[in-house]
């Protein structure tokens, strides 16, 4: 073996493990620590400051609940400030760079602009982020206008619906911007309204408790309710809350006969009322008609002994007081005694008179009523002339 050959085979040797040994465990890099996520920032603390801002330094909230302004009584309120001034500081958030967003008093505003008065008393708050495009800020919002009663009930409505869109309950809404679960209920229904009624609500052409009645009715109907209201076909709104609790047994009757129930837009006068407004008469057998004509004519007649009774109260009211007293003194049940009797008779005809009421409700919406199978609206005129 040459010198060479054995000073290559020494150094190859050197590098080569031994037969059988374990091999070295190749070093593994120590990964980079991962830098700490950083800890969500606490959030601003709320400050509230008094100050005295420049009007133009102060925005409207393009998503505030309130939505109509009265011309009329902006300008009464603009007169006001220009002899003594904004009594109330309206009420803003910061939002950087010298400007402000209005959270509440934006009729206070607008009716300083009118004034030409140029600075405006704020109550500013820091801190509060996001405005009424978040479910606080809102909230904030809607309970500011609603202690001040600045919003309608259809804005009401609005802003109620837009909390309950945020995730909230009825009974939350209610629990946050301190009101009855009731009124936010109530305030929602408005929104089944038709536009036209929704108008008539807004100018305060229809009360809203009977607003509310209306909702409760088709829409269909509810337009020809309107029209009613307006002609002035109801003697009071007690009477126009029943007609509406009326039409709505009927729409629930009819749905339940598979058809629909349309109020006709010209209805005829429900005191020529008679049996073909009662369509189940029509398919009654003859001895159900002749119970109930029989059953009529016993009824009519018995209210007509009611002039007998009525001439009796007449003399009695028109009696001398003493001489009652002399008469009824000595008399079984004394004046204690008959007093009751009458006062019964009173509270029984009262009831007697509101079931009447009713009654004649049933009739004028039975009038004025049709009964529409489904099939009937959706037939082409056309078509059915070709057949």
């Amino acid at each position: 073996m040459t010198a060479t050959t054995t000073a290559t085979a020494k150094k190859a040797a050197g590098k080569a493990p031994a037969k059988g040994a374990a091999k070295k465990p190749t070093a593994r890099k120590v990964p980079a620590k991962k830098a700490a996520a950083p800890a969500p920032a606490a959030p601003a603390e709320l400050k509230t400051t008094l100050k005295v801002l420049p009007i133009e330094s102060i925005e409207r909230d393009e998503n505030q609940p309130r939505e109509i302004f009265d011309e009329e009584k902006l300008q009464e309120l603009a007169d006001s400030i220009k002899e003594i001034g904004v009594q109330q500081a309206v009420t803003v958030r910061y939002v950087g760079r010298g400007k402000y967003v209005l959270i509440s008093g934006e009729r206070r505003w607008r009716a300083s602009q009118m004034a030409g008065v140029t600075t405006i008393p704020a109550m500013v708050m820091h801190g509060l982020e996001g405005g009424s495009e978040t479910l606080e800020g809102f909230t904030r919002s809607v309970a500011e206008n609603l202690g001040r009663a600045d919003m309608s009930p259809l804005e009401e409505a609005r802003a109620f619906d837009k909390l309950v869109k945020f995730g909230l309950t009825a009974e939350e809404v209610a629990r946050r911007i301190g009101k009855s679960w009731n009124h936010v209920d109530n305030r929602l229904q408005l929104l089944k309204l038709v536009p036209a009624v929704q108008e008539a609500l807004i100018k305060g052409h229809l009360p809203v408790g009977l607003a509310w009645y209306a909702a409760q009715i088709s829409p269909a109907n509810q337009n020809a309710f309107l029209a009613r209201w307006s002609r002035g076909q109801f003697a009071t709104i007690r009477d126009a809350e029943g007609f509406c609790q009326r039409v709505r047994a009927e729409e629930q009757d009819a749905a339940s006969q598979s058809v629909m129930f349309v109020l006709a837009e010209d209805a005829p006068d429900p005191s020529e009322a008679d049996d073909a407004m009662f369509p189940e008469l029509a398919e009654a057998d003859i001895d159900r008609r002749e119970r109930i004509v029989s059953d009529r004519n016993k009824l009519v007649g018995k209210i007509g002994k009611l002039g007998a009774a009525g001439e009796i109260l007449q003399e009695i009211a028109s009696m001398d007081p003493d001489e009652l007293a002399l008469l009824l003194s000595g008399a079984h049940g004394g004046i204690p005694g008959n007093r009751m009797r009458i006062d019964h008779l009173r509270q029984v005809a009262t009831k007697a008179s509101q079931n009447l009421a009713k009654a004649a409700t049933a009739a004028t919406v039975r009038a004025g009523a049709l009964r529409v199978a489904p099939d009937a609206e959706t037939t082409n005129p056309t078509e059915a002339d070709a057949s």
